[in-house]
C-alpha cells in the first residue's frame, strides 16, 4: 500500500500520521498477519528504521485502541497484533508459535452463560492451541 493511502488510513482512524508511525504501519498493515512487538522490531531494523524500541510498543498500543490492529493476548508473555480487524477467530501452534486465522462462519458458539449484571458483550473470541502429533 502506497505511503499517502496508509497516511490516510492512519487518519481515518484519528491518528496522526508521523513519520514513524507511517514506518510501523507500512510493515504491519501491508497484508493480513499476526506479528509480535519484536518481530516488527526486527523487520523495521531489517528494512533500516531507526524507530526506537518504545514507539513501537507505544505505536502498537495506539493502533490497537483505535481499532486499526487487533492486540491479542496468548499468554502472559506473547501478545500478537493482528492487521485482520473483522471478527474471526485462531489457531496457534504451540511449538511454532505461529498464529492462524479461522473464519468466523466456522466456529458456532451456543448456550453462552448469562452476562454479569450491568455488563454487555463485547466479544468472544476463540483460540484453539495446536501441536504436531507425535
Amino acid at each position: 500500500m502506497p505511503r499517502p493511502e496508509i497516511a490516510a488510513r492512519l487518519r481515518d482512524h484519528g491518528v496522526q500520521p508521523t513519520p514513524q508511525r507511517l514506518e510501523v504501519a507500512e510493515i504491519l498493515l501491508d497484508r493480513p498477519q499476526h506479528l509480535s512487538a519484536e518481530q516488527l522490531l526486527e523487520r523495521l531494523r531489517a528494512n533500516g528504521s531507526r524507530v526506537s524500541k518504545a514507539t513501537v510498543y507505544n505505536t502498537l498500543n495506539l493502533f490497537s485502541e483505535c481499532g486499526l490492529v487487533r492486540e491479542l493476548s496468548i499468554d502472559p508473555s506473547r501478545k500478537f497484533y493482528d492487521s485482520t480487524t473483522c471478527t474471526h477467530h485462531h489457531f496457534f501452534h504451540v511449538e511454532s508459535g505461529r498464529l492462524s486465522d479461522i473464519p468466523h462462519e466456522q466456529i458456532r458458539i451456543m448456550n453462552l452463560p448469562e452476562l454479569p449484571a450491568g455488563t454487555e458483550q463485547e466479544s468472544v473470541e476463540v483460540l484453539i492451541r495446536i501441536r504436531d502429533k507425535q
